[in-house]
């Protein structure tokens, strides 16, 4: 299968802390959680920002859960366990979905590298010739004349095919494919979130917004001009308006549009993760 291309400008979808705070085992969390995984490799996210959204309960442990397992996901499966130690949040890790990206490649012998063939690694170790980097083949390749710090990740691009493979690090604008998602976590609640200037798109999801077919034409074309676009999510038991008036924010001054994705929903409440599939789905149209 060939690998998707990335999209033209930066992705971004915001995500409260809350989103699994409702549910008892860490089996059920670490389910829900892995697809929003999968829903950002799907739709080819480029990063999930993590809010608080209850001010008067302490979020750190939902915050580091969800962080830690989007984390693990995201990494190719041969890094995993140079790069995660373990811990409790990732017991169950092993239920998760493989993303199966461009940047999470099967093929795991010498004989299947390509020239060119951009790959991510781990730093395993330094010499005189310079670092050896794991990058899920038999033997570590090389970056010549570079020493970095054990354990750093790395994308390399291979230089040189062998038995001793060499490679050196690569652009990240060289890379056309999609290359998988950051996770970042934000201190600040999303109403300050959103009045950033990082974004020049803000699109927010309400069942009390405006059924998005009514503002398609004006969406496309601000979808079109975009450089970093930003998709925001409320949690079940208490949408956007609901999380910004605790702020003393107003939604519809802060996103540039506010959404409804899911018309004519028959459950009371629609999940997070229910409704990133939903409007990803229907933006994933509006490709350029």
């Amino acid at each position: 299968m060939a690998a998707s291309p990335k999209h033209p400008f930066n992705y971004a979808i915001a995500i409260p802390a809350s989103f699994v705070s409702d549910i008892p085992h860490l089996r059920e969390k670490t389910f829900r959680i892995g697809l929003i995984g999968r829903a950002a490799a799907t739709f080819r996210i480029n990063e999930i920002a993590i809010y608080p959204d209850t001010p008067d309960r302490d979020q750190k442990a939902d915050t580091k859960l969800i962080h830690t397992i989007l984390s693990y996901m995201e990494t190719p499966q041969y890094l995993r366990r140079r790069l995660f130690r373990i811990v409790p949040e990732l017991q169950y890790a092993g239920t998760l979905p493989p993303l199966r990206t461009a940047h999470h490649p099967t093929a795991n012998r010498t004989k299947d590298l390509k020239l060119n063939e951009f790959r991510e690694g781990a730093i395993i170790s330094t010499s005189n010739e310079g670092s050896f980097v794991d990058i899920g083949i038999e033997d570590p390749a090389l970056l010549p004349s570079i020493k970095l710090k054990t354990n750093t990740r790395v994308t390399i691009k291979i230089a040189e095919l062998g038995k001793q493979p060499k490679a050196v690090l690569a652009d990240p604008s060289a890379i056309k494919s999609y290359w998988g998602y950051k996770v970042s976590f934000s201190n600040a609640p999303i109403g300050q979130l959103l009045k950033t200037e990082q974004f020049d798109l803000v699109i927010a999801t309400s069942r009390k917004g405006k059924l998005i077919t009514t503002v398609m034409d004006d969406l496309i074309q601000r979808w079109k001009n975009s450089r970093k676009t930003l998709i925001a999510f409320g949690a079940p038991t208490q949408g956007l308006y609901e999380i910004l008036d605790r702020e003393h924010a107003k939604l519809d001054e802060e996103a540039d549009f506010v959404v409804n994705t899911i018309p004519r929903q028959a459950t009371e409440t629609v999940r997070t993760e229910e409704a990133v599939y939903a409007t990803l789905s229907i933006l994933n149209t509006l490709d350029r």
